[in-house]
């Protein structure tokens, strides 16, 4: 589940599935977005700080309690138009929408969703054994929780395509060299609540605006990236090669793909 607490002007997000590497069901995007709400209204609340409980960070969506219900499937992609955010891109560019810096504090695996949930976070500080990946090709899936709108200020293109695409884990020092990451730490927490003290002697509004003012000049068509990612990720809900690549994901190696569709 999802905690916030705030302490000295700070609010603390904390994912509380230890016990399942702080995987997210579906109670968990509907808290954080109430969250972002929350502190979106608290204008005591100078800095954020997203992290995981435990040693993990979050090891990305939990498949099997999501898919108890498939109207959860539904309830996270659905949007009333196409360029709007839909539950699970809120969770993401939610924090985006904050006039104040977020931090993501990286420890243990950081998969899936949860390292898109860190990618909407302003800074990340991830620990040096922190482990991250982009893990839907996996399955047969694409991202599509909004990190489409953040990598290009982050990353290469074609790095971003091949992190996306091989779907393998990389340590926190090959994040941080393709952009991922802010600094590594072996007190990433410390290091945080260093940053966050030098920004604490800056006023509020001069940080507001220099968060809008960097958002804007790193711009990407937003809508359109939105209305992309969910369209393409119900294709392939309804493709034949995703129950093939998830068959393959469980150890099936046998499997062979059909041809493609056209996209």
């Amino acid at each position: 589940m999802v905690k916030l607490e705030k302490q000295q002007h700070i609010a603390f997000v904390t994912f509380t599935r230890e016990e399942k590497q702080n995987a997210l069901n579906f109670i968990m995007f509907k808290q954080l977005a109430s969250v972002i709400k929350q502190i979106k209204k608290d204008s005591s609340i100078r800095a954020v700080i997203i992290q995981g409980e435990g040693a993990h960070f979050c090891a990305g969506l939990d498949v099997a309690a999501v898919m108890k219900n498939p109207m959860n499937i539904i309830s996270l992609l659905f949007k009333w138009l196409p360029g709007n955010c839909n539950l699970a891109q809120q969770v993401v560019l939610g924090w985006q929408s904050l006039s104040i810096p977020v931090f993501a504090v990286i420890q243990g695996n950081c998969f899936g969703g949860g390292l898109q949930i860190a990618l909407g976070a302003d800074y990340r500080i991830a620990h040096e054994g922190a482990k991250l990946a982009i893990m839907e090709a996996r399955w047969g899936l694409c991202p599509d929780m909004g990190a489409n709108v953040v990598l290009p200020s982050l990353m290469q293109k074609d790095k971003a395509q091949w992190l996306a695409s091989h779907a393998s884990a990389i340590d926190a020092k090959t994040a941080q060299q393709l952009g991922l990451i802010t600094e590594v730490s072996n007190e990433p927490l410390k290091a945080c609540l260093a940053m966050i003290d030098t920004l604490m002697t800056r006023s509020p509004d001069t940080l507001a605006a220099i968060k809008r003012v960097t958002q804007q000049s790193y711009a990407t068509p937003r809508r359109k990236i939105l209305a992309k990612e969910t369209f393409s990720q119900i294709r392939l809900l309804l493709n034949k090669n995703t129950k093939k690549a998830i068959a393959k994901a469980k150890g099936d190696e046998s499997i062979e793909y059909s041809d493609s569709k056209r996209w």
